[in-house]
This record gives structure tokens, C-alpha cells and sequence, in this order.
């Protein structure tokens, strides 16, 4: 949560012509429902055997960008299915910016919504402390502490396309 999937995952899609699928987005469109709602009404088992389902079905599509929500990996077999449906990449930012991020956009995110900064602060350490088992199995790592303003975003995507997509790719006008 926070580490720029959705950012990143945008401006690929525009620079690759690849489609970006946000997973939250995409459960959000098939149920008729916010990730908020889901969440007051299904609790969070329900909004995860959605997730679960949800991300089955679009780790069938081709050509696409998807950027997972930050709990995804750590249930089921959720990582197992990401792996075995495309290359993953762990987007991988530094404490201080989940910290700046996560405060910044809390009422979007319905598990800090209520919480004190402190108490995000406090959140992403226990966070990362239990998924960091799962993240570790994404295939690659890739720094995300810069994608905070339009410069930053275009050197990360030009750095990620170098690092993750092939040679003949990359030569395309």
C-alpha cells in the first residue's frame, strides 16, 4: 500500500500501450461497489475470496499491466498465481515515503482511514514486517521512492521498461 503501483502501472500503460488493470478498480466495476463498501459489508475475508477470485480471472488476460492491492500477495495462493501468470515485481519503497504517501491518501484506504499518522507509521512497520514473507516472491524488486511528480515517473518508467521488458520491445518507436 502506497508504493506507487497504481502510479507506475498508469504511466507504463501509456508509454507501452499495454492496458493497466488496477485490481481494486477492476473488483469495484464487477461487484458495483467501493473497496470501502465491500469492506463494511463483507468484512475482510469476503473482499479477499473477491480479490482471490478477481485476481484469478485477470491473470488470464495478455498484454496487460496489473498492479495489485498491497494485501494481495499474502493470501491464498495468490502470489503463486502471479508468478505463474506473468513476471512480478515488487515495487520496493522506503519507510519514510510509504509513511508520506499512506498520510496523504488515508481516506482512500479504508484500512487507515481512521488512523493517526503515528499509527500509519506504526501500521506499515507491522505491515511489512508480516507480508514482506509474501513479497519476497515476486520474481524482481524495483526501487519506488521515486514517483512523485511527472520527471520522477518518466525516469522510473524508462527505467523500468529498460530493466523488465525485452530488447526487441524496447526498440520500437
Amino acid at each position: 500500500m502506497g508504493s506507487g503501483k497504481s502510479t507506475l502501472g498508469r504511466a507504463l500503460s501509456r508509454v507501452t500501450g499495454l492496458q493497466f488493470i488496477d485490481l481494486d478498480t477492476y473488483i469495484e466495476g464487477r461487484f458495483h461497489a467501493n473497496v470501502r463498501d465491500i469492506f463494511a459489508t463483507r468484512g475482510e475475508d469476503g473482499f479477499r475470496d473477491m480479490e482471490r477470485r478477481m485476481l484469478a480471472e485477470v491473470s488470464q488476460f495478455e498484454d496487460v499491466v496489473i498492479a495489485c492491492g498491497g494485501g494481495t500477495p499474502c493470501f491464498f495462493d495468490n502470489m503463486a498465481v502471479m508468478n505463474a501468470a506473468g513476471t512480478t515485481v515488487m515495487l520496493d519503497a522506503s519507510h519514510y515515503r510509504l509513511h508520506e504517501r499512506l498520510m496523504r491518501g488515508r481516506h482512500k484506504r479504508p484500512l487507515i482511514a481512521a488512523m493517526t499518522d503515528d499509527e500509519i507509521y506504526n501500521y506499515i512497520s507491522e505491515a511489512l514486517q508480516h507480508r514482506n514473507q509474501w513479497y519476497e516472491l515476486a520474481r524482481y524488486r524495483f526501487p519506488a521512492d521515486r514517483l512523485d511528480d511527472a520527471g520522477q515517473i518518466a525516469e522510473s518508467v524508462a527505467e523500468f521498461i529498460k530493466r523488465f521488458f525485452p530488447a526487441d520491445f524496447q526498440s520500437k518507436p
